[in-house]
């Protein structure tokens, strides 16, 4: 494997082309005409423009992308996440054109992209599920049936979906039929498939995850949970690893689970296989995102490992070197997205100009960046800016460290997520370790971050007068 076209932009592009690049292979970077002077441009060996700005006419293009991997002589492809990470389709069309897709084959991700398909796949593996029917469902009576059975409250949600869509607590059976015909609506509007099913909403879960790579070999190894349960919009903002509730027996018994998940559709390189967690400690499948994910980074730190580089060897055919008994956590690892998103709005989008930007540095403080200053915030992708992470012996230095990460962290132009994850960090929920993927709803206060932000700012400007009243007065002062 002597050159990869990393089919993605931003921090992950970046992310993958500097661990190929330090393996000796050869990188081409693709662009829309809005990212053409981007910093993964300018990183890679070589670069090519495949459309306009919309994604749709650029990094969703899986014909054009092929094209220029063949004219480039390339020989594998890394779809990062997002765009066409977990497209069966193009994982398909990269085998039929002897391009290695650096990711699972394609009969995976079809399984892993359904729901209610990964949920039959998993059935015979023992593998605990939330109690709900495994099938897609759009009859209103049956529906009420189904949740007469299991008990409200119950949760609706699309069978192809992600990022909340599609998804629907329902409280009483009164509500039933308005929220079915809404998540229907959405998923369809979203994924182009309106099938929803049911199933048991679990209260207070908590969001954990476990990353598990899979080499041809017949090996799958598991580098141990992250912890999501810090989401807005269903959505996650700040992850970590280790969790803080899991016990070694439960760990043991989740990494188990995830292999198995693993085999059951024959799987090949990253994953992430996602559970809920009750406040029982009992955890339940939820689903398996087919891809490296945007918190691996944490995995990486205390696992001691570069799980791209991993992902680049079984591509390549190699055998995993490690075993699990080799993997050992060490220390403690936090990431905050920053976000070009208002939290005082809903955390709306933000998109502007970025007048002023400089990313934190340090021992313990690591920032996959995707940005510099002077540079727009396109509104056709994620607003993702970059990941900080920070990581130290223990949770209470990693989330000290990303407090300090987090004051150095320069930005000017946009709003961010960096005051939310000041806020975050500095709450007693989340410094016990006592939360849930309920913590914006319980705790976050709008007024509160709003107020915070504003007396920083007046300090600031107190420290700025101050500063200029002693310059004047040195300058006032005769020579001596």
């Amino acid at each position: 494997m002597k050159k990869i076209l990393i089919a993605n932009r931003g921090e992950i592009a970046i992310r993958v082309i500097k661990t190929a690049q330090k393996m000796g292979i050869k990188t081409v970077a693709v662009y829309s005409t809005v990212d053409r002077n981007s910093p993964h441009v300018r990183l890679a060996d070589e670069a090519v423009h495949i459309g306009e700005s919309p994604s749709n006419q650029s990094y969703l293009k899986g014909n054009k992308i092929i094209e220029v991997a063949k004219q480039l002589g390339v020989d594998a492809i890394h779809p990062g996440y997002g765009f066409l990470s977990e497209n069966a389709e193009f994982s398909a069309l990269t085998e039929k054109n002897d391009i290695i897709f650096i990711g699972p084959k394609s009969k995976a991700i079809k399984i892993m992209g359904s729901k209610l398909a990964a949920k039959e796949t998993v059935k015979a593996y023992n593998i605990p599920m939330v109690p709900g029917i495994d099938q897609a469902i759009t009859d209103i009576e049956l529906a009420k049936k189904v949740a007469k059975e299991i008990g409200f409250p119950i949760l609706i949600k699309a069978s192809a979906g992600g990022g909340g869509k599609g998804m629907r607590v329902v409280e009483k059976e009164s509500d039933l039929e308005s929220q079915m015909q809404r998540a229907i609506s959405e998923a369809t509007s979203a994924f182009g498939d309106g099938s929803v099913f049911i199933e048991k909403y679990v209260s207070s879960p908590r969001h954990i995850e476990i990353q598990i790579m899979a080499d041809s070999h017949g090996n799958i190894l598991h580098f141990f949970e992250r912890e999501c349960s810090i989401q807005r919009r269903h959505q996650k903002v700040i992850e970590e690893a280790p969790s803080t509730i899991l016990t070694p027996e439960l760990r043991a018994k989740m990494g188990e689970a995830a292999i198995k998940v693993a085999k059951s559709c024959d799987y090949l390189g990253a994953g992430t296989v996602e559970f809920l967690l009750d406040e029982n400690l009992n955890f339940y499948f939820l689903e398996m995102n087919t891809r490296l994910q945007v918190e691996h980074p944490v995995s990486e730190l205390i696992a001691g490992v570069d799980l791209v580089e991993l992902q680049i060897k079984i591509a390549r055919g190699e055998k995993l070197e490690l075993k699990q008994e080799d993997l050992k956590i060490k220390g403690h690892a936090l990431e905050l997205r920053v976000y070009a998103e208002d939290p005082l709005n809903d955390f709306l989008p933000s998109v502007g100009y970025l007048s002023a930007y400089k990313i934190p540095t340090g021992k313990g403080i690591r920032v996959d960046n995707g940005f510099e200053a002077n540079m727009d915030i396109p509104i056709y992708y994620d607003p993702m800016l970059a990941k900080l992470i920070t990581y130290g012996k223990t949770r209470e230095e990693a989330i000290q460290l990303m407090l300090k990460a987090i004051d150095n962290y320069e930005v000017e132009g946009v709003e961010t997520t960096l005051n939310f994850g000041k806020y975050v960090c500095n709450h007693e929920a989340f410094q016990s370790g006592h939360f849930d993927t309920h913590f914006v709803k319980k705790y976050y206060n709008p007024e509160v971050l709003e107020a915070n932000t504003s007396n920083k700012a007046r300090l600031a400007a107190l420290i700025a007068v101050k500063k200029y009243l002693e310059d004047q007065k040195q300058l006032r002062l005769p020579n001596c």
